[in-house]
């Protein structure tokens, strides 16, 4: 090595091997990022100055003079200023196709640090609101993360807005209405449904308070009433999500379907923008049954539906040979964790339903996916696909279960001997102090990630934004690397919390597992898509308290800049304007981490 080149590595803090690794240079270079921290992701503590990209891909990686070599007079070479860069972040359960059709709808209270201020973004939102429109507030927040640590009340909400209906969401247990939204649903003391049900006052009346009891169904059946965008307003919806979601580091997603969302009619949005080129996360699919007892016809239907890997310009089903199934594969399996109330019991039924939409799945190499918050469930869930292994054989399909909060090590023994994974969430960030008041102080990891780890079972980090969790990345890998709440309640133990590097991994090259795309996704190495983010923080040595509020300073898809903030203001992407006029989007944005 020679004297200026092993100068120009340490003054920029870099920590490995100066061998330039390459794909042979054949044609012109696209793209190179240069005086930079690429954190290759290939190792812990690699990192390297520079990376060229051509057709999408990347083609080398190295110092700033062995990677210069490869511009042309045709290469954009953007000064990364010594920033940190890392692979685009891939969350692994995301509901992202389902919030693109509402996003423009919606109030975001995400990373509101106060009540107050909550309740007068509620207030303004309700005056720019026109007749006849709703104003809402759909998940991604909890009392926690309020300097005033509680809900709302009622009253506050009716004072905040008197005149307009509200409807908000609380996690899978509460929904909130002010009186004018009672007087437009019609809502009554003889309202009922199945599960859950509407709060009466002394009076007889309903007070506005919806309880899930022990399914979200009467908080989802409500939303459903306060109606969806046109469908010109859902094409810009979906852009300002996607972009907002780019403004965050995340450049792939995998979408796990969800109530309402059904197929392929809610899809046909995504799809439209992608083969116009406007899609920038790319995005992989499974397929969610949507109506109890006629699951397994949905997934014959579906099957004559697909083809196998179909990829529609960053818009695909699942990635991985085929569709998949999930994460909802039979209603009867679900157990909404709803740590309000007391863990629900599944049906005696839900055996048979699950084994005949898993032999149609597994015989038609469908991988598949199945929502599983307890052991308990997971018990009889490893019961069944393991009956279906045994009958029809996994061989090596891909399968995984979603967040697996209390998943046992002889339940993992048994995941990893069937070839399975497990997508984890930061649920636990939102929702660890309910769980903590119902159940006590908790000495496991929820979800047992650590273990999942040692034993080499293959872990995908994700959200599970929007209506529970918010979407927004860096809380889930903040969570990840404390073991800390929303509220700062610390849940697991030191030995349990991840390193920066652990986690960074699990939400890009740990979540390209679950859509197939593990050789292709996750590093910054030559082959891999050329996905990445530049930081305007070293997310490797920042505050750990800070890791939360990161966003990217400028984000790369498919080798093309989607996203710039100010300090690479010269390649904006500009953004379409927000419809409609009055929609939340526009005055407040979506994430509040700012």
């Amino acid at each position: 090595m020679n004297r200026p080149m092993r100068a120009s590595l340490l003054a920029a803090g870099l920590h490995t091997a100066i061998a330039i690794t390459a794909i042979p240079h054949a044609r012109a270079t696209d793209l190179i990022v240069t005086n930079a921290k690429i954190a290759t992701m290939v190792k812990d503590g690699q990192f390297v100055q520079a990376v060229a990209v051509d057709g999408g891909r990347i083609t080398a990686t190295g110092s700033n003079a062995a990677i210069l070599k490869r511009k042309t007079a045709h290469t954009q070479v953007i000064n990364a200023g010594g920033r940190t860069v890392i692979p685009g972040l891939n969350d692994s359960h995301l509901h992202i196709i389902r919030q693109g059709l509402n996003y423009n709808a919606e109030l975001r209270w995400d990373g509101v640090t106060s009540l107050k201020r909550a309740l007068q973004m509620l207030k303004e939102q309700a005056a720019r609101t026109p007749d006849g429109q709703w104003v809402k507030v759909v998940g991604g927040w909890n009392e926690y993360q309020f300097e005033e640590k509680r809900l709302p009340t009622l009253a506050e909400i009716n004072e905040a807005v008197p005149d307009k209906p509200v409807f908000i969401l609380y996690l899978y247990g509460l929904g909130y209405l002010n009186k004018k939204a009672i007087e437009v649903l019609g809502y009554d003391g003889a309202t009922q449904y199945k599960e859950g049900h509407v709060e009466l006052g002394s009076d007889g009346k309903p007070t506005g308070l919806l309880v899930a009891k022990p399914n979200a169904l009467i908080l989802y059946s409500t939303l459903a009433k306060t109606g969806t965008l046109p469908r010109d307003q859902q094409l810009n919806s979906t852009l300002q999500y996607y972009r907002e979601l780019n403004r965050l580091g995340l450049t792939s997603a995998i979408d796990a379907g969800g109530g309402g969302q059904a197929y392929p009619d809610d899809y046909a949005v995504s799809l439209e923008l992608a083969k116009d080129g406007k899609l920038s996360v790319r995005t992989s699919y499974y397929l969610f049954a949507q109506k109890p007892g006629k699951e397994l016809e949905d997934y014959q239907r579906w099957l004559t539906l697909t083809k196998p890997d179909k990829n529609d310009h960053l818009f695909y089903a699942n990635g991985y040979n085929t569709e998949g199934g999930g994460e909802n594969l039979v209603w009867s399996a679900a157990d909404f964790e709803n740590f309000l109330e007391p863990r629900p019991d599944m049906p005696a039924h839900m055996e048979g339903e699950l084994a005949a939409v898993l032999r149609l799945l597994v015989k038609n190499r469908w991988p598949f996916r199945i929502h599983a918050t307890y052991g308990e469930s997971i018990e009889r869930d490893l019961a069944v696909i393991e009956q279906v292994d045994k009958e029809i054989g996994l061989k090596g399909l891909r399968w995984f279960f979603d967040h697996a909060e209390t998943i046992t090590d002889a339940q993992l023994q048994r995941v990893k001997k069937l070839g399975g994974g497990i997508a984890v969430q930061d649920r636990m960030y939102f929702q660890g102090e309910a769980y903590w008041k119902r159940y006590g102080e908790q000495t496991r990891q929820m979800p047992p990630i650590r273990t999942m780890l040692k034993l080499g079972i293959p872990v995908g980090l994700g959200t599970d934004g929007t209506r529970v969790s918010s979407y927004g990345p860096w809380p889930s890998i903040y969570w990840a690397v404390t073991g800390r709440t929303a509220g700062g309640l610390q849940l697991w133990q030191e030995s349990d919390r991840l390193s920066r590097f652990e986690a960074l991994r699990l939400m890009t090259r740990g979540s390209a597992w679950m859509s197939g795309e593990e050789k292709v996704k996750g590093t910054i190495a030559p082959g891999q898509y050329a996905d990445l983010v530049i930081l305007p923080q070293d997310y490797f040595t920042m505050p750990e308290a800070d890791i939360r509020n990161l966003e990217s300073a400028l984000t790369i898809v498919n080798g093309k800049v989607v996203y710039a903030a100010d300090a690479f203001g010269q390649y904006a992407v500009p953004a379409p304007a927000v419809l409609p006029d009055w929609s939340p989007v526009k005055a407040y944005g979506g994430y509040q981490n700012r």
